[in-house]
């Protein structure tokens, strides 16, 4: 269910920002900064908007004349943003849905939806990965489900370690997908290999 929005001000977040510039050495005041932390808000706005949605209802309107078709649907490379909730950095990757439809099926940009639902959220991507899935599951009750997410972390790759090009690969498989390893391996086969991992074992 969406989240009501915080019943923080935007004067105090703005404010906030102007505290971070002060800490970071910066002259919140002078003329480059002045209309810095009005636009920081705006900006979170946008990048967190994913606690105002509720993914969920996206697949709630299904299409069941289909012509009896049941067999695997991929939906691959669906690009997302989302902020790690450690160090409220950008991660930035591409998640890959497959599912083995029961009685109906969800339009494509649904699915869509509910990657940034949950991705415009403070997220560590293990979560994600399992929000999409679960909700999926959930909601359209198939046979199976499978998400793969592959993402670049600049929590790792600005910061700390500071290794570029470096990309995580987590996955999760349910029903059909979890149990049947003929069924894994096509939807995984389907999905390819992203970022040049090797998915067979995933």
């Amino acid at each position: 269910m969406a989240k009501s929005r915080s019943k923080t001000s935007r004067r105090a977040a703005e404010q906030a920002v102007r505290t971070l510039l002060s800490w970071a050495g910066e002259d919140p005041n002078r003329e480059g900064l002045r209309d810095t932390p009005h636009r920081v808000v705006d900006a979170y706005r946008d990048w967190f908007s994913g606690y105002q949605s509720d993914p969920a209802a996206y697949l709630r309107r299904t299409f069941e004349e289909v012509g009896g078709y049941d067999e695997m649907i991929v939906l691959r490379d669906i690009s997302f943003e989302s902020h790690c909730e450690h160090h409220m950095a950008p991660i930035i990757g591409r998640v890959h849905i497959g599912y083995l439809p029961a009685d109906k099926v969800v339009g494509i940009s649904k699915l869509v939806r509910v990657v940034d639902g949950y991705a415009r959220r403070f997220q560590v991507q293990e979560n994600l990965t399992a929000q999409i899935a679960d909700c999926i599951t959930q909601v359209l009750r198939p046979r199976g489900v499978g998400v793969v997410v592959d993402a670049v972390h600049q929590c790792m790759t600005t910061r700390g370690v500071h290794k570029p090009g470096v990309t995580m690969v987590t996955s999760r498989m349910l029903g059909a997908f979890r149990d049947d390893p003929l069924s894994r391996r096509e939807v995984l086969a389907m999905i390819g290999t992203p970022g040049g991992a090797k998915l067979d074992n995933v």
